[in-house]
């Protein structure tokens, strides 16, 4: 059995070009110590949110949180999917995250979603230097989360986290996840997203 050590070893990127540490070993667990997430921790998760880049400085995050073991954690497990409902159980934190969709004049805030994209980068990076794997899931169903948690007009839920330091058991998780934990992390090359002087 692959140990949570050598699995942590093993999800550390190949990189082509040297990047920042914390990016190299950053990855998406499914499994989680049981050590929990303290006040002090949740705080540094979200100051590193706070001081995220934004749009007009608008700051269009917001965050619906909960901890293991508390209704809001059931409920926020009731809005993921199928799929992750399957493992996201593990984790000692979830969190729901949307923004506000439109500017204080009242129109369209285009660049909410990437804002909501850029607190979430910062809140990665600063988890990793904490010892926290995050795991963003696309898989969450918006409108029962808006029902659940009366979520106000004008908002909208984007995505859920399952947060935990790293470790745990691949026990905890069915065999076809624990496959995924192992298989090897890919990307695709730079020339196919980044392209000079013209699109191609």
């Amino acid at each position: 059995m692959t140990t949570v050590e050598q699995l942590q070893l093993d999800n550390i990127a190949k990189n082509d070009y040297q990047i920042y540490p914390l990016l190299k070993q950053r990855y998406s667990p499914r499994i989680f110590s049981d050590q929990k997430l303290t006040e002090k921790d949740v705080n540094r998760l979200f100051e590193s949110v706070r001081w995220s880049a934004s749009s007009y400085n608008r700051q269009p995050w917001r965050f619906i949180f909960a901890h293991k073991g508390t209704e809001g954690y059931d409920k926020i497990m009731e809005c993921l999917s199928e799929f992750n409902q399957k493992w996201a159980g593990n984790a000692p934190f979830l969190m729901l995250a949307g923004y506000k969709k439109n500017t204080e004049e009242g129109t369209e805030n285009f660049h909410a979603l990437h804002d909501l994209g850029l607190s979430l980068g910062n809140m990665t990076v600063q988890a990793e230097y904490m010892g926290i794997g995050l795991h963003h899931m696309a898989g969450v169903d918006w409108k029962k989360a808006h029902e659940i948690f009366n979520v106000p007009e004008g908002y909208h839920i984007a995505t859920a986290i399952a947060a935990g330091f790293y470790g745990g058991n691949l026990n905890d998780i069915p065999e076809d996840l624990r496959e995924q934990e192992r298989a090897e992390r890919t990307r695709i090359p730079q020339t196919d997203f980044a392209f000079e002087g013209a699109w191609k």
